[in-house]
């Protein structure tokens, strides 16, 4: 068995479909975050993948924002699924269970860390060395602390809290738990770029939660752990370190093993990253199970990259999908019709007979259908339209039928007519005052009623005469603006040249030696908007000779 997870930092970038990735992968279970999707906005080859069943959550109150899918191949088919980690959103009779204690949040806040779409739940079966054995894969996309809003520390504390809570609750029915995702959060030094260039990096309450959350193997004493530290997080911790970070069991001391990077500043060039994409599963799955694990940033799509894990064990594969599947939703099996149907073209063969007609959406009967989308023509013959309120009289015979008429029945004979360019004639720069009044004076004999008469060949003549005449007017006049633009042409653009400046040229950084850019501050403040030329180059280390030099300057007001 095979298990990836990756922060895909939006699902829609995948314009052909995301088939070809999760092949690429070749594993059972593959788990994306930060999907950014809604379900209005999830397309069926997103969704419908063939050889796999999937599972979405999104978020509620929020477009373009968070959103988890776990993928399944159909031989590794779940269970169980189930969306979020409270409950409030399972479906009677398919949830996995196991709430655990939540007795420190109020339903409000449950409900609202369920609301943006952060967790799905997938419940499996494999057959182990004491029988058969459940395992349950929890996909999560922790919150990130904005440190502009002190509200979302608070959200991202009480979701690691919940997400604790849950599996903890789970491991303690008897089955197997896999955490994995993005944790938003780097544990230990080694898991930073710069740990020195962070504040109080040990006492950030979110490493202070993997801490309790965590089991420390042997490995990672010397990480700056004692044994007695490890005894008293054991003992001081609530969970008692029930979980392991699969990746440091099998690599204690790979430094520079980061999952993601800045892509503002091409930091993923210098591997100047962080790693806070993880695979966390109980001991005693890791120690009987797991074969391997390892990061793969050769892959790019994302500012993250996946990360894998290979099990000695065998899924097993359900008999059908739960119905959380996408398989399931009325969009893609046919129930839910799509404006598309009304819109398409009726085949030629689809005879409508006067006695069968049924009422068709949109108050419109079989024949009207078949007539607006074949106006005129279906193969050889004339469809014959029904008459119009002008075409026949209150004694039932038929009206003349004026010019005004045949062009109305013939523009709305189609929903696409309404859609195409009025074509008009093109006619030499500087005729379009002729073509005005020539169309206004055409318009004012068209749109007569059927009681008057229309022109006569001398009263044509006459018309056509006199747009001939305004078009040589207008023709000679501009020629000679045409002339004069020419030679206010150099004058203008001289003007303009000393009022706007354009960007400033770009200094050159005394490190490299090379032009700088220039970067905009965004962030509000008393520099708010403020233009500052740094060095070009990748952010890294700063013993890193190929990365950014600390080359910084102000660009002047005025200038």
């Amino acid at each position: 068995m095979k298990i990836v997870t990756w922060n895909i930092n939006g699902i829609r970038t995948f314009k052909n479909g995301i088939k070809k990735i999760l092949d690429s992968f070749d594993a059972d279970i593959i788990c994306v975050q930060e999907t950014k999707v809604t379900r209005d906005l999830l397309d069926e080859k997103t969704a419908i993948v063939d050889g796999y069943n999937s599972y979405f959550s999104f978020s509620r109150g929020r477009g373009g924002y968070s959103g988890v899918a776990t993928y399944c191949k159909d031989t590794a088919t779940p269970f169980l699924a189930e969306e979020g980690l409270t409950g409030l959103l399972a479906n009677q009779g398919e949830a996995v269970g196991c709430y655990g204690d939540q007795v420190g949040l109020s339903s409000e806040e449950l409900l609202a860390l369920d609301n943006e779409g952060r967790a799905i739940i997938t419940q499996h079966h494999f057959m182990g060395t004491d029988g058969p054995q459940k395992l349950i894969v929890i996909n999560v996309y922790c919150p990130r602390a904005d440190p502009d809003k002190p509200e979302r520390k608070q959200y991202k504390l009480q979701f690691y809290q919940l997400l604790q809570c849950r599996a903890e609750a789970i491991l303690s029915s008897g089955s197997h738990v896999i955490v994995l995702g993005d944790v938003n959060t780097s544990h230990r030094p080694i898991d930073h770029c710069n740990p020195d260039d962070v504040d109080n990096f040990e006492d950030n309450p979110g490493r202070k939660w993997l801490d309790h959350f965590l089991f420390e193997t042997e490995e990672n004493t010397e990480d700056g752990n004692t044994e007695d530290d490890l005894a008293d997080i054991s003992q001081n911790s609530a969970s008692g370190g029930k979980f392991v970070d699969s990746f440091r069991h099998f690599h204690p001391k790979r430094s520079n093993a980061f999952t993601c990077w800045s892509t503002l500043t091409g930091a993923r060039q210098t591997n100047y990253g962080t790693r806070i994409d993880y695979i966390f599963s109980d001991r005693s799955l890791v120690e009987t199970a797991f074969i391997g694990v390892d990061i793969m940033p050769e892959v790019e799509g994302s500012d993250h990259c996946p990360v894998w894990a290979q099990l000695s064990c065998t899924l097993q594969s359900s008999p059908k999908c739960p119905h959380l599947c996408t398989r399931h939703m009325p969009e893609f099996i046919g129930k839910q019709q799509k404006l598309s149907r009304f819109l398409v073209k009726v085949p030629e063969k689809q005879s409508v007979s006067k006695g069968s007609v049924e009422s068709l959406p949109g108050s419109q009967d079989a024949g009207e259908i078949w007539e607006n989308l074949n106006p005129v023509v279906l193969g050889n013959s004339v469809v014959k339209k029904r008459p119009t309120v002008r075409e026949a009289d209150t004694n039932g015979h038929k009206a003349k039928r004026s010019k005004q008429t045949k062009t109305e029945s013939n523009a709305k004979g189609s929903l696409l007519a309404f859609f195409k360019p009025k074509q008009t004639l093109l006619i030499p720069s500087g005729g379009n005052l002729a073509l005005k009044q020539a169309e206004s004076s055409q318009d004012g004999v068209g749109s007569e009623s059927d009681t008057r008469s229309c022109p006569s060949d001398a009263q044509k003549e006459t018309n056509l005469s006199k747009v001939t005449a305004m078009e040589n007017e207008v023709e000679g006049e501009s020629t000679s603006i045409d002339k004069s633009k020419d030679c206010k042409k150099g004058p203008c653009t001289g003007f303009w040249k000393t009022v706007l400046h354009g960007p400033p040229q770009p200094p050159l950084c005394k490190s490299h030696n090379e032009p700088c850019v220039l970067r905009t501050v965004k962030k509000a403040g008393p520099n708010l908007g403020r233009q500052f030329f740094v060095c070009a180059r990748p952010q890294g280390h700063a013993s890193n000779p190929q990365a950014r030099c600390n080359f910084f300057a102000w660009v002047e007001k005025g200038k």
